[in-house]
C-alpha cells in the first residue's frame, strides 16, 4: 500500500510538472519555471520513496529522497510565490541565491557522513542518519519556505477577494477573481497537508502517514493550480492595486 501511494504521488507530481513546463514554454514567465523545477524535484523524491517502499531503503536512495523531497522542492515552489507577489526584480535576486543554496545543499546531503547504515523497509529519519548540517538545511528548506507559500497564498486570496491585485507593485489583469482566490486557498491547504505527516504518524505509522500526506498534499496543490489557472468565460476584470493604480494593467492571472 505504501508503495502504491508513493507511486500515485510520483505520477501526479510528474503530471503537475509537465503542466507547468508547458505553460512556461508557451509564456516564459519565471514563476512557472520555478514551479517546474520544484515539481520535478517533488517527482524525483516521490519516485525515490516509491523505489524504497517497493524494494527497500539504501543509503543512496535515502540521500536522493532527502535532498529532493526534504531540502530543495519547497524552496523552489516558494520562489514562484516570490515572483508572483514581489515581482521579477526581487524574484531574480532570490533565484540567484537559491541556485547557490541548491548546489551547496546537494554537496552536503549527497556526501555528508552518516551515523548509521540505511537498510530495511522502514523510512529512516534524518536525525538517525545525518549530523547537524543536512538536518538544518531540511528544516530551513521545508519550514521557512512553507511559511512563505502558505502566507503568500492566503494573503493573495484575501487581496483578490477584496477587489485588489494579489501582488504589490506588479499590475495584473485578473480573470475570474473568486476562482483565483479559491485556487490560492487550495494551494495553502495543500502545503499544510504536506507538513502533516508527523500528526498522522501515531495513528497510521510513520511510512503510511508520510505516503498519505504526500499524495493528498500534491493532489490538493494540483487542484489549486488548476482552479486558479482555468479561466471561465466571464468578462475579464481589471483590479486596482492598493494605491488604486489600475491604468495600463496587463498580463494574465496565474496560480
Amino acid at each position: 500500500m505504501n508503495a502504491a501511494l508513493a507511486a500515485a504521488a510520483a505520477l501526479v507530481a510528474l503530471a503537475f510538472s509537465l503542466s507547468t513546463l508547458d505553460r512556461w514554454l508557451r509564456r516564459r514567465r519565471p514563476h512557472e519555471l520555478a514551479w517546474t523545477v520544484s515539481l520535478a524535484l517533488f517527482s524525483l523524491g516521490s519516485f525515490a520513496l516509491w523505489w524504497a517502499e517497493a524494494d527497500g531503503w539504501s543509503l543512496g536512495v535515502f540521500r536522493l529522497f532527502y535532498l529532493a523531497g526534504a531540502v530543495l522542492n519547497v524552496p523552489w515552489l516558494a520562489l514562484g510565490t516570490v515572483y508572483l507577489l514581489a515581482g521579477p526584480q526581487l524574484g531574480d535576486k532570490v533565484r540567484t541565491w537559491l541556485v547557490l543554496l541548491s548546489g551547496f545543499s546537494a554537496g552536503i546531503v549527497l556526501f555528508a557522513p552518516t551515523r548509521t547504515g540505511v537498510s530495511g523497509d522502514e523510512l529512516p529519519t534524518g536525525k538517525d542518519v545525518f549530523g547537524v548540517a543536512p538536518r538544518v538545511l531540511a528544516a530551513v528548506g521545508s519550514g521557512v519556505a512553507a511559511v512563505v507559500i502558505i502566507a503568500g497564498a492566503l494573503w493573495s486570496a484575501w487581496r483578490v477577494w477584496r477587489g485588489r491585485v494579489p501582488s504589490l507593485g506588479v499590475p495584473r489583469t485578473i480573470a475570474a477573481p473568486r476562482q483565483l482566490a479559491a485556487g490560492n486557498v487550495l494551494i495553502a491547504v495543500g502545503t499544510v497537508v504536506l507538513s502533516a505527516s508527523g500528526t498522522l504518524a501515531g495513528r497510521l505509522g510513520k511510512d503510511r502517514a508520510f505516503s498519505v500526506t504526500l499524495l493528498a498534499g500534491i493532489v490538493v496543490l494540483f487542484a489549486g493550480f488548476l482552479v486558479a489557472s482555468t479561466h471561465t468565460r466571464r468578462p475579464i476584470v481589471v483590479l486596482p492595486d492598493a494605491a488604486g493604480a489600475a491604468d495600463g494593467a496587463s498580463g494574465e492571472a496565474a496560480a
